[in-house]
Order: C-alpha cells, then sequence, then structure tokens
C-alpha cells in the first residue's frame, strides 16, 4: 500500500471548549463547548477511523495492532502519538503531566510530552509556562497557600508561535489561543489549579491532583532547548521545530512545488492548518486541504507537495 490513510477526527466537549473548531475549519462539533479535536488518535478514549482507501471504517488502533508494516514494524503496544486541535474560549486548568516510568505505574499508560503550534491567538493571549518555586517544598508550600500569581510564569502568544512542553513542566493553554497539540498519546493530566471553576454538570469544582502534580514537577524550572532548523524544498520551506526523544515536529509553508524523500523508515502525521495543495505519491494526485490530517505510512518513499497551503507534521522520535 502506498497510500495515505486520512482521518476523520474525535471530538470532546469540555468546560473550557467553544466554538472555534466549527468556525475555523468547519467540522460539525457536538455542541458550543468543545474543545478538542482528536485529529490523528489511537487513545482508546477517542479513536479516529481511517476514511479512505482499503482500510475505510477501521480505528487507527486496529489498524496499528493488525497492519504494523504499515509503521515500519515499529515496536510498542499502542501508537505512539496523538495529534489535536485545542479551542480554549477560557483558560484551561494549570497542568503537570508524568514521565513515562510515573504513567506506567499509577496510570497504566504513556506519560505525557507534547508541543503547540500556535494556530490563532487574541490580542493579549498569554499561556501558562513554567513556575517560579526553586525546591519541590517551596513548590508544594506556595500551591497550598494558592500563591498562584507567585508561582505561575506566563508568557505572551502569537499566531505561528511554538512551544515544546516535556512531562514535569507547569502549563495551561491561555483564553483565545487556538493550538495543534503534537503529544504523547495519554490522557493523563494531573490538575494542581483550576481557577476555582464549578463544573455545572455536577454543580461541583472539579478534581485537582495536587500530590500527584508535587509527585512530577520538574524543580527548578528550566527553559526548553529546541533544536530549531529552517530549509527549502523546492517551492517549500521546511521549518522544523523540535526533534526530541518521543517526536519531531515541523512546519511545511507550501508556495509552488516540493519533492520529498522519506528516507529515515519513519511515517509522518500531517495537519492542514490553512489553504489547500496537491499531495503526489506515485501517479496518484490527492486534494488535501484546511482541517485535513492524513498519516503517510512508511510504505511511502516519496511525496510530492504542490499548491499553496500551511501543513503542521510530525514523526515518531527513537524513544516513542
Amino acid at each position: 500500500m502506498a497510500e495515505p490513510l486520512f482521518l476523520e477526527p474525535v471530538f470532546h466537549e469540555k468546560i473550557w471548549g467553544g466554538t472555534g473548531l466549527r468556525d475555523e475549519f468547519g467540522y460539525d462539533i457536538p455542541s458550543d463547548h468543545t474543545g478538542e479535536a482528536w485529529a490523528i488518535s489511537a487513545h482508546p478514549h477517542g479513536p479516529a477511523s481511517i476514511k479512505n482507501g482499503p482500510y475505510q471504517g477501521m480505528k487507527l488502533n486496529e489498524l496499528w495492532d493488525q497492519h504494523r508494516e504499515l509503521f515500519g514494524n515499529a515496536k510498542g503496544d499502542v501508537f505512539p502519538l496523538l495529534t489535536k486541535i485545542l479551542d480554549a474560549n477560557q483558560d484551561l486548568s494549570v497542568q503537570v503531566h508524568p514521565d513515562n516510568e510515573y504513567a506506567r505505574i499509577h496510570e497504566g499508560e504513556l506519560g505525557k510530552t507534547e508541543s503547540w503550534y500556535v494556530i490563532k491567538a487574541k490580542p493579549g493571549a498569554k499561556l501558562y509556562y513554567g513556575h517560579n518555586a526553586q525546591t519541590r517544598e517551596e513548590f508544594a508550600d506556595m500551591i497550598h497557600h494558592k500563591e498562584w500569581k507567585k508561582l505561575l510564569r506566563t508568557v505572551p502568544v502569537h499566531e505561528g508561535d511554538f512551544f515544546y512542553v516535556p512531562h514535569g513542566m507547569v502549563h495551561a493553554v491561555g483564553a483565545g489561543i487556538m493550538v495543534l497539540e503534537t503529544q504523547q498519546s495519554s490522557d493523563t493530566t494531573y490538575r494542581m489549579y483550576d481557577f476555582d471553576r464549578v463544573d455545572k454538570k455536577t454543580g461541583k469544582l472539579r478534581q485537582l491532583h495536587l500530590q500527584q502534580s508535587i509527585d512530577t514537577v520538574e524543580v527548578p524550572f528550566k527553559m526548553p532547548k529546541l533544536n530549531h532548523k529552517e530549509w527549502d524544498v523546492g517551492g517549500v520551506h521546511v521549518t522544523q521545530f523540535v526533534m526530541a526523544e518521543y517526536f519531531g515536529v515541523f512546519k511545511l509553508d507550501v508556495a509552488g512545488c516540493g519533492d520529498f524523500a522519506i528516507d529515515d523508515g519513519k511515517y509522518r502525521l500531517l495537519s492542514v492548518i490553512d489553504g489547500e495543495c496537491k499531495l503526489k505519491i506515485g501517479d496518484q494526485v490527492y486534494d488535501i486541504k484546511k482541517g485535513d490530517h492524513l498519516i503517510l505510512p512508511t510504505t511511502i518513499s516519496r511525496y510530492t507537495l504542490e499548491g499553496k497551503a500551511l501543513i503542521i507534521g510530525s514523526k515518531p522520535g527513537d524513544e516513542a
């Protein structure tokens, strides 16, 4: 098989969600509080379905289990990556994610390292990104005394920004921001602060995970280092944002025609954020447009992009 796998997103309603996934991408969302589109997902909490070809109708997790040859016979019990689009109509809860070992012992799944490409950001939007405590004891003390302004770091956000969020980092997407998130395939989140919001369905404050946050946070905070690179492939400008242990993330600014060789034995995940273009694989031509999400399996060694589009791509890292 040398054709792409197009995926049907799965939507999740969230207390902080809105209508941006419909307004920006035309998706048929379930409500006006839709927060997430799990676009390329094999996670049991929302596996995406294949839309085309001989595997049409299969869930991605089923395809991973039954046709590992499409993924370079990669090892691992689960498809390791998850691509989402998040629409933060309100601030998300301030969170920490565990590493693989802690998550395996306590949650029975992968840990979560993630990253964000900012699709949209309203003027004045901000992220919560890191903390100011110097020791774990100081971190715990500031949490228990609710010294949030003193503890939490914020950074301004603009369209086109990229942020890497390794496990152990305090973080939250702020109100008025839409991001494409590339992450390990995990749904484990430890909430340390939720702005004292009440869940309308239950009438109660949402559950916090203070001890887990204290256990898993990196102290002191260290700004992640990115291995940023840029180059041109014909009429396509490529920006590598990060290439780390669990995934690499890159941007393809298509403004013409570019021919790509895949020579590392790794499949690619592609999400069209804007515009439209033609994807050529051998003699086959596929029209891809804003809102499409697809996988190029390892059975594809070359492909061509032609048109005008903005695509965010990823591939598994060596530890995925």
